[in-house]
């Protein structure tokens, strides 16, 4: 580990934390720390007020809660808001528990301080058996799961996680806990017992006596009242603003441009400088010379730094120094990687699952007996699929401004993990973490992007190297050829099918095992033997979670084969699948109701046909069907129908929208998402040959919702693109009787 940067380090600190690495170090054997009694939305507000309740008659009453003398109530949100609407998800969460009226409810951004750590987040990614956890034993977990949230320095926006997480386990009990703080000062000022108060759009009531107060006019009393870490929340039938599509809070902002973005950053005060960078084309490398004579002639550049991993050219505005960047001839080291081609990539892959056999690899699940069954089955099927290396390729560049001085550094970033950013930061540097200060505006897009902190690390650097505040812009070409993504992947499945048709064995080895674990394995289908096996192969390009992770690759896997094993069988592929989840009633029923709405089975025009797939993934089953129009001999995508079931949608037209947003991004990368190798580098480079669907090339999109109640609630931002890849491909076979097995797709059609 010691060999690691910053931005590594601060990468692995929330992998190191899986359930066994947990239970080894004695945590939940049994540990110190089990003693503990943490204070889930009531940590000490003392030293909070100043960070959030700045302004003149504000009050917090929570971590989580403050009101002002005008009765505004403010959510402060640990989560970073871009683009998924999480922030008016959460508010619209808190504001129902504690009665609140919409109408005068605000959203601020939490700020970057340990207090705001998602303990539940945490919790779900390490031992999600605690959630839900009976009243008696909740603040135990809750106390022991901030500790490990903090030691991971888990203030993070990932894994779909804001809703189901901190939205259901904080923000409502927040919400509700800061009601009963309310009612307490209330019935202590009118001399009335607790449960004779009621309350409505921020106003206490008590019928008998006729007396009334807004939330403000007690708002200060309230914080000294005690607080209930497990009040009793609402049930479904009572919710008013919950399960109600209730505009984004920061909509307006957006259309008349005062939201403010990391790129947009110009602290007060302070005279800034731009930079552009040029990293090494192969990973791993570093500059051995550069010839910049001409860059330091250009009007307007201050600085060239030679940072050995790296060149920042300096100037008085972005577009000088990026102009002078590309005039810098610089000669880098070679790279000690094999790999130089994806077909390099690829044989690595090959050469893993060669040694893994039939048999080897490490289990990543087992049930049955796969290896004998597949041995004495009527019929056997095998395949091999290949997927590419992806870009991330937000809408806005990555960016980071830096200032540092005084032994103090301030940065202004769009990240998903402020306090990972600030950790790092601090050990690039030198400095005390409290010296580091992180400004978190919106996020222009990320999908897991902007997990990273190396963007951060590299400003404050260059901020450290030159002595002045600057603001570091990555080209769009410097993102996409010299970042992280989205791993490449290869997998080998077999399946055993009986006299029958029916699917009795599964065994699948594949080489690219990240995050969530369970991706690999077909747990949704009722398959009697399965053998799930992880062969480890090298990778050329450094990893970052890509929007949905490992089901990206794994939903193509899995859900092209199960349709393979269909076909062979003779079978319709969603009446297949049906026949699979007998005793799962909810994947029934998705698939019931999308077969409905796409009319799956009905008469299509000629060349058309449809494809379906079904992926639970992030606490959310998603049904998908794509339909394909093969007339012109290249795929053109008609129309895509979804059925999701996040067990209850606390806002359908944002979940709608987020749906939506996968199936767009999951069908992007299916047509036309790849990064190819050159000598070691990437040869991609912009959105010409990076391409993505333009809006004459998107299908028609109807999602609909299934809420099924007493489950817990799902994910939104990431369960709609697993099934959109192997969808549309099962499409395309069923109208050419062609198998794709590796993406992308147009190529194929060229």
């Amino acid at each position: 580990m010691n060999d690691l940067t910053p931005g590594e380090k601060e990468r692995s600190k929330l992998a190191k934390w899986s359930r066994r690495g947990f239970i080894g170090a004695g945590v939940l054997a049994g540990g110190g720390l089990l003693i503990g009694i943490g204070v889930r939305p009531g940590n000490p507000i003392g030293k909070l007020a100043p960070k959030v309740a700045g302004g003149a008659g504000e009050q917090l009453v929570n971590s989580w809660v403050k009101i002002d003398t005008n009765n505004i109530i403010t959510a402060i949100v640990p989560h970073c808001e871009m683009g998924q609407g999480a922030h008016s998800v959460l508010a619209q969460m808190l504001a129902d528990e504690l009665d609140a009226d919409w109408d005068k409810v605000r959203v601020q951004q939490a700020p970057t301080d340990g207090s705001y750590v998602v303990t539940d987040t945490a919790r779900m990614f390490v031992a999600p058996f605690t959630m839900n956890a009976a009243d008696w034993i909740e603040p135990t977990w809750n106390g022991l799961f901030t500790q490990v949230a903090r030691m991971a320095d888990a203030m993070l926006t990932g894994g779909s996680s804001s809703i189901r997480t901190t939205g259901q386990h904080s923000m409502r009990i927040a919400g509700a806990a800061a009601r009963g703080m309310l009612v307490g000062a209330a019935a202590d000022e009118w001399g009335v017992p607790a449960g004779e108060i009621t309350t409505e759009n921020s106003t206490l009531f008590h019928k008998a006596s006729g007396k009334s107060a807004s939330y403000a006019e007690f708002a200060t009393a309230a914080a000294d009242q005690p607080m209930d870490q497990t009040p009793a929340l609402k049930t479904p039938d009572q919710y008013k603003l919950m399960g109600k599509s209730k505009a984004r809070t920061d909509i307006p902002a957006k259309i008349n441009g005062t939201a403010e973005f990391g790129i947009d950053a110009v602290p007060e005060g302070l005279d800034l400088s731009y930079a552009a960078i040029v990293r090494p084309p192969v990973p791993g490398t570093s500059v051995v010379s550069m010839d910049s004579a001409r860059a330091k002639s250009m009007k307007g550049v201050l600085q060239i730094l030679n940072m050995e991993t790296f060149v920042a050219v300096v100037a008085d505005s972005y577009w000088q120094a990026q102009q002078a960047a590309n005039t810098i001839g610089i000669e880098w080291s070679k790279s000690a990687s094999p790999i130089k081609t994806m077909d390099d990539q690829y044989a690595a892959f090959a050469a893993a699952l060669d040694e893994a056999g039939e048999t080897g690899g490490e289990e990543a699940a087992k049930k049955g007996d796969a290896q004998s069954t597949l041995g004495s089955a009527a019929k056997t099927i095998k395949a091999e699929y290949k997927a590419p290396y992806l870009a991330h390729s937000p809408m806005e560049p990555i960016n980071c401004t830096a200032h540092v001085a005084d032994g103090k550094c301030d940065i202004w970033a769009s990240t998903q993990v402020p306090l990972m950013a600030r950790s790092g930061v601090a050990e690039t540097l030198g400095f005390d973490a409290e010296n580091v200060t992180v400004h978190h505006p919106y996020l222009g897009g990320a999908f897991g992007r902007r997990l990273g902190v190396d963007e951060m690390t590299l400003a404050a650097r260059v901020a450290q190297a030159t002595g002045y505040p600057v603001k570091v812009i990555w080209s769009r070409e410097e993102d996409t050829q010299k970042a992280l993504y989205r791993c490449a992947d290869m997998a080998r499945m077999r399946a055993g099918l009986d006299g029958d048709g029916k699917l009795v064995a599964f065994d699948h080895v594949f080489t690219q095992r990240h995050d969530p674990a369970e991706a690999c394995v077909p747990a949704i289908y009722n398959i009697a033997n399965t053998s799930v096996r992880h062969a480890p192969a090298d990778l050329h390009l450094p990893f970052q979670a890509w929007r949905s992770v490992d089901h990206s690759q794994q939903g193509f896997f899995i859900e092209s084969f199960i349709d393979e094993a269909a076909h062979e069988a003779g079978a319709d592929p969603l009446e297949y699948r049906m026949e699979m989840l007998k005793g799962s009633p909810r994947h029934v029923a998705v698939l019931k109701k999308v077969r409905e709405i796409s009319d799956w089975g009905g008469e299509t025009p000629k060349g058309h046909a449809k494809g379906v797939a079904m992926v639970e993934s992030f606490g959310t089953i998603v049904a998908e069907v794509i339909e394909v129009d093969m007339t012109s001999g290249k795929p053109k995508l008609v129309n895509a129908w979804a059925v999701c079931d996040a067990g209850y949608v606390m806002n359908p037209d944002g979940f709608r929208n987020q749906i939506e947003g996968g199936i767009v991004f999951g069908l992007t990368a299916a047509m036309y998402g790849e990064l190819e190798l050159v000598d070691g580098a990437i040869k991609q480079s912009n959105f010409h040959d990076y391409k993505m669907l333009r809006m004459d090339e998107t299908p028609n999109i109807e999602v609909a919702i299934i809420n099924s109640g007493d489950v817990p609630v799902g994910g939104a931002g990431e369960p709609g693109l697993p099934p959109a890849a192997p969808a549309f491909a099962n499409a395309i076979y069923a109208a050419t009787g062609k198998r794709l097995r590796t993406l992308p797709i147009a190529k194929q059609f060229a």
